[in-house]
Formats: structure tokens, C-alpha cells, sequence
């Protein structure tokens, strides 16, 4: 019955006679509830969430002619619904984004398919009505009934919508440990949650893995109260929030605790420290562990709290055997979990351990050993022996991953300049032409794209995950277009020719101003650093992997490849496949916790999950 219930900010709003302005009532933390009256009809009922004796209740029944759904800012955790003939407006703010997508979906198909076995008696009820019943969860009559018995619309509109296609199918659903995780978040844990590289999102299985998990979270909290944000600008990107350091405010962290606290007290950055109650830190391994406390103290400081990061929930994911903190040779690395404030701050610690990137077993079995540090005389041969592989077809080229930046730079300017034909260069529209530097650090995509003819390209971006055409897929630039803006022609790996045209990424500036960048979802693709790779998975890929010079880069390396086929490994050397030992030290006390810990995680109560909503 969950579909049934929200908890959010109400504003109900009533007109009144005579063109006066509307009454209108604010309620926060008020429950929203989809139910039936006496007479069957679908009714919306908004209890309101103020104490000091009984909760203020409103009912309306919801008569389907009548009703309209505006839902175009669901995403931003807002939408309104226009219930009974008079015009009432029951508007619905700072709502969970997945929770109010499902309870709309809810209601337009519930409404849809009217009452059960009564007239509809449109009607505005002053109090709740002597019988009321949470709305019974949708079956498969209402997924038949429902399109065209309801009209709904954009925030400005009148224009009459049917039930979209895409509702009528059953969403993707999580494995029971990514519930586990979603059920902990929920309650109100600070969780870290891990996992091996390949548990992430690939072509073979779209939308099943920690970035799908990572949304479902970010999907499950208030917009108002939670910042995502990732150790890096990409990443960062791909969640649709900003980088850990732009949310804190005080630079690398490195200046003496007062002035930081100094730093994060300045408007604007102050207020996201008050206004935050959930944070999300995604690819938390390249986080520095002294940044997380400096950050943990900061926290307590500003918000003026004692509890552990100043009581603000924590969510953060990623894996600890992939890249480490970048610092400077004469530093030593130290990881977020060896943070002094690490263990007060995360209650569960929980690793995914089902693989989803790649279904070859073999190959899975090979990336375990290798993210583990483990390089067996069966691990290499079998690496050895992909120095035969060719993966390229149609005109298709591997794409060379390197170790350093200056490589990739260097070897896709080479190749580019070496084909003949024109250059097409696209120039990338910024929402701010002053922030170029800060929108290149969060953008998988430069300012400026140069394109040939049998340019090696690959996507930046998801557009059609069905064909294959998904962040990571390569292609061959084939032709251009006669038209004025001459957009690329490439043809995918996957089989898919297409032309491609501009797409927009928005993401979070400092002070939580968006900003976005209009450009080509492409980038040259005969070399990417390792770096840059983290969270793609490639068709075909070629490594060389004898300057490598961190622990977990070998690993994360070879798990970009979506199978052994399509993988290459040049003048292999076992000693590069090497682990943190304080690293797999913490993943055995993490596993060995583990059986204790996920029986709590199941058996979170539901009490427990209404009370962080309050």
C-alpha cells in the first residue's frame, strides 16, 4: 500500500466567490493518502502534520472528469493535482521524485477507472467522510481501463494526457540486496554500500546496477534535503548532482579547521550545511580520508550539532579497490575508511556481490582475483593470451585505455589529424559562458567537439539503451549531414546507425545555481584515461598496463571491458595487478559483519521508516 501514501508539503488551495484570491493552507509533513469513501469513490486525503492535538485532515472525492494531474516537475519532487468542479488545487512540494511518480501513477490510473459499482457524485468534502479505506494496490483491469478516462497536463497546461506507455510496464526491480540497502536508507542509517566494478550498469543488463541503486536512492529522499554529490565532476554528472569539495565549500581542505569552518560559514554555502539532511558521496575511494574529517568537523561546527557529521544522514557508495585518493608523492593515501570519524559516522556497511556489467563467468572470475590483487598463473595466461584478440569491425577500433592523461590527449589529436577530409568542429552552448572551466570539470564532454570522416568516437550518454546506444558504446563517425548544423552520422558496434544530435546535461553549480551545457553526447575514442573510464563499460577495448602506478588501476583497467572477447592486453606484467592490503583488510572485517548485519537490514520496521519522514 506504499503507492498509496506520500509525506511531503501540502498547499491546498480553495477558490472563493466573487474573483477573490484563493484560501490557501500550508502544510509541512503532512501524509497524503489515496483512498475510498463510502461510496467507492476514489478519494485524495491530506492529513495534516502539526502537533500539539489531532492532525487537521482534508478529503476530496476525485470525480475523473474533473480531475487534472500537472506532473511535468515530478522530478524535482513537485506536482499538483485540480480535484472537484469548483477548481481546488491540492499542490504537492519537496516530495520523494520516485514515491510522487508512483502515487500519481496511482491516482490517474485509480481515477481512470472510476468507481466500483457506485455513481460518481462529484463533491468536496469538509472532513473526512465516516468510511475511508487506502486505495487497494493497482491491478491489471486498471493498467487495461486507464488511458483516456483522465486528463492531466503540464505545469501550464490544458492539454489532456492518457496514461503514458512507459507506466503501464512494470519498473525495473531491484535485487534483494539493493532493497536491503534502499530499505536502510529509508530508515534513516548513514550506509556505505560496495561492490566489485562490474556490479555496475551495462549494456547486457541497462538500469540494473549501483547507478540504477544510486538513483533509486536519490529517487527515495526530499529534493529540498538532499545533495548528491561524487568525488569527481563526471560522476558527479551521471547522478545529477556536484562535486563533494563545490558542496562543502572549503576548497581542498587543507587550511587550518577554523578557517575552513571560516569558508563553509559564508552565505550561500551555509545554507546548503543547514539545509542538508541526506548527503550522497558516490566514488568515495578517491575521496582523501583527512578531507571526510575535516568535513565530519566542519559539519558539527556549522550546523551547531554534536552528532556524528552534525546529524546529517549519510549515503555513500563506491569501492574502495578501485582508484585511491590522488595526492602528492610524498604523501601517504589514506582512504575515508581509516577516517577516525569514519566508524561514528556509517552505521552498515554492506557490499553488492552480484555482477551485472559482464555474464562471463570466466571473465568474472578473472576481475575478482584481479580486483583482490591476485594474479595467478590461470589469470595470466588468460590475459596473455588477449594480446591476439581483434574485437574491431566496421572500420571500429579498439579504444586504448591509458594510465595518463597527457597519453590520451596526445594519441587522439595524432589520429585525428591523420585522417583526410574536413574538420567539423561544434561548439558547445554553456548556461554560463563565465563558468566554461567549472561546467568542463562536471561535463563528460568538452566545450568544443572536432569531428571527421572515420573519426573512432564513443557516447557520453544513455539515448536509446534498447539498441545499445548507451554511455560508453563506440562507433565510427560515417558521414555528416547536408543540413546547415551538419550533425555526425556514426555507426555503432551495436549495430545502430544514427545521427546524432545535441543533448543537454544540467548539473549543480556553487550555491546551487544549475548550470548546462548543450553539446554532442561524443568524445574522440582512440585512447580515454583510466580515469575518465570509471563508470563506462566499453565493447572493445586495448590496455597497456605497464606504466601503471596505482593500486585497484589494473582493475579498474580491465573492468571496463564488457567480456574477455573484447578485450586486448598489451606487454602484461603480473606485478601490476596489486591491492591495498588496508583495503582487503577492511573488506574481510566488512564481510564477516556482513551475515550479522543484513538480517537488520530486512527487518527495518515500518514505524521506524514513518519516523525519519517527520
Amino acid at each position: 500500500m506504499e503507492d498509496a501514501e506520500l509525506r511531503c508539503t501540502v498547499a491546498v488551495e480553495q477558490p472563493l466567490p466573487g474573483g477573490q484570491a484563493p484560501r490557501r493552507r500550508v502544510m509541512r509533513g503532512a501524509l497524503v493518502l489515496l483512498g475510498r469513501n463510502e461510496l467507492r469513490q476514489p478519494v485524495l486525503r491530506v492529513v495534516g502534520g502539526g502537533g500539539g492535538g489531532a492532525a487537521a485532515a482534508l478529503s476530496f472525492a476525485l470525480a475523473g472528469e474533473a480531475v487534472r494531474v500537472f506532473r511535468r516537475f515530478a522530478g524535482d519532487g513537485r506536482a499538483a493535482v485540480r480535484v472537484g468542479p469548483g477548481g481546488a488545487q491540492v499542490l504537492l512540494s519537496d516530495c520523494p521524485p520516485d514515491a510522487l511518480r508512483r502515487f500519481l501513477r496511482l491516482l490517474r490510473l485509480k481515477v481512470a477507472a472510476g468507481p466500483r459499482g457506485a455513481p460518481r457524485v462529484p463533491r468536496l468534502l469538509g472532513r473526512p467522510p465516516p468510511a475511508f479505506a487506502v486505495i487497494s494496490p493497482l491491478q491489471e483491469r486498471d493498467l487495461l481501463r486507464g488511458p483516456g478516462r483522465l486528463r492531466g497536463g503540464d505545469a501550464r497546461g490544458e492539454r489532456p494526457a492518457e496514461v503514458p506507455r512507459a507506466e503501464r510496464r512494470p519498473p525495473a526491480r531491484l535485487s534483494a540486496e539493493q532493497e536491503a540497502v534502499l530499505g536502510a536508507v529509508r530508515s534513516g542509517k548513514s550506509v556505505f554500500f560496495t561492490g566489485c566494478a562490474g556490479e555496475g550498469a551495462g549494456r547486457l543488463s541497462p538500469g540494473t546496477g549501483k547507478s540504477f541503486l544510486l538513483k533509486k536512492i536519490v529517487g527515495s529522499l526530499p529534493p529540498k534535503s538532499t545533495y548528491a554529490t561524487a568525488s569527481t565532476g563526471v560522476a558527479a554528472c551521471h547522478i545529477g548532482g556536484t562535486t563533494l569539495h563545490a558542496f562543502a565549500g572549503i576548497g581542498s581542505g587543507k587550511a587550518p579547521l577554523e578557517q575552513c569552518i571560516q569558508l563553509a560559514e559564508r552565505p550561500g554555502v551555509r545554507q546548503h550545511w543547514l539545509a542538508c539532511q541526506h548527503l550522497i558521496i558516490d566514488e568515495i575511494s578517491m575521496v582523501d580520508g583527512k578531507f571526510f574529517d575535516k568535513l565530519e568537523a566542519v559539519a558539527r561546527a556549522v550546523r551547531k550539532r554534536d552528532e556524528p557529521f552534525g546529524g546529517i544522514q549519510l549515503i555513500i557508495c563506491g569501492d574502495f579497490l578501485q582508484l585511491p585518493p590522488v595526492c602528492k608523492a610524498n604523501e601517504e593515501t589514506k582512504f575515508c575508511f581509516q577516517a577516525k570519524s569514519w566508524r561514528k559516522c556509517i552505521h552498515i556497511n554492506m557490499e553488492l556481490t552480484e555482477v551485472r556489467r559482464q555474464t562471463d563467468k570466466t571473465f568474472v572470475s578473472l576481475l575478482s582475483a584481479v580486483r583482490l590483487g591476485r594474479c595467478t598463473e590461470e589469470v595470466t595466461r588468460l590475459l596473455m593470451q588477449t594480446a591476439a584478440n581483434r574485437s574491431e569491425r566496421d572500420g571500429i577500433l579498439a579504444t586504448r585505455l591509458c594510465t595518463h592523461k597527457d597519453d590520451v590527449e596526445i594519441t587522439n589529436e595524432r589520429c585525428l589529424q591523420q585522417l583526410s577530409g574536413e574538420v567539423h568542429t561544434f561548439e558547445a552552448l554553456d548556461s554560463d559562458p563565465m563558468l566554461v572551466k567549472l561546467i568542463d570539470s562536471q561535463c563528460p564532454v568538452g566545450g568544443r567537439v572536432e569531428l571527421k570522416l572515420g573519426a573512432q568516437v564513443m557516447l557520453a550518454k544513455n539515448l536509446d539503451v534498447s539498441q545499445g546506444l548507451v554511455n560508453g558504446a563506440r562507433g565510427v563517425v560515417v558521414g555528416f549531414e547536408s543540413e546547415q548544423k551538419g550533425l555526425p552520422k556514426v555507426r555503432f558496434l551495436c549495430g545502430a546507425t544514427q545521427v546524432i544530435k545535441m543533448e543537454k546535461w544540467i548539473f549543480k553549480g556553487p550555491s546551487g545555481v544549475h548550470l548546462s551545457r548543450q553539446q554532442l553526447p561524443l568524445k574522440l575514442a582512440w585512447a580515454i584515461s583510466i580515469h575518465k573510464s570509471q563508470g563506462m563499460s566499453l565493447d572493445c577495448v586495448e590496455i597497456s598496463l605497464s606504466r601503471v602506478f596505482e593500486s585497484g588501476q589494473a582493475y579498474v583497467a580491465l573492468s571496463r571491458a564488457r567480456s574477455l572477447a573484447g578485450l586486448r592486453v598489451l606487454d602484461f606484467d603480473p606485478k601490476v595487478v596489486r591491492a591495498d592490503p588496508s583495503v582487503l583488510q577492511f573488506y574481510r572485517q566488512l564481510r564477516h559483519h556482513q551475515l550479522l548485519t543484513q538480517d537488520s537490514l530486512h527487518t527495518h520496521s515500518a514505524a521506524d521508516e514513518k519516523e525519519n519522514w517527520k
